[in-house]
């Protein structure tokens, strides 16, 4: 089975299915660019909860980040494998203090 594989409804037609093609290969591509074209990054997972499915964080060394929504937490790990990066557990590990200190950043800036 491969990554974001789920078994198809069945009131889902062709057009559908496709578009979830679409949305996955976004989110993977979406998430190998920031990977190649940033520094230092390190995927923190995060668990689903009543409003929202499992997410993947990535934070690059200097503390810039971007979330996407994926199926579970093995496929996160198996997206952080092929990216080579270290994946986490949010729960266990926190947010790293760049992230926040970043966050913080652009408060100031745009704000």
């Amino acid at each position: 089975m491969g990554l974001f594989s789920r078994k198809p409804r069945s009131k889902q037609g062709p057009a559908a299915q496709s578009g979830g093609r679409d949305a996955k290969a976004e989110t993977i591509s979406h998430l190998r660019a920031f990977v190649s074209s940033h520094t230092g990054c390190e995927a923190f997972v995060e668990p689903p909860t009543r409003v929202t499915q499992t997410t993947m964080v990535i934070v690059a060394d200097t503390g810039e980040w971007t979330r996407r929504r994926v199926p579970d937490e093995a496929t996160a790990r198996k997206l952080a494998q092929q990216f080579s990066i270290p994946a986490f557990d949010v729960n266990l590990s926190g947010y790293p203090s760049r992230m926040r200190e970043w966050n913080e950043k652009q408060r100031k800036n745009h704000g």
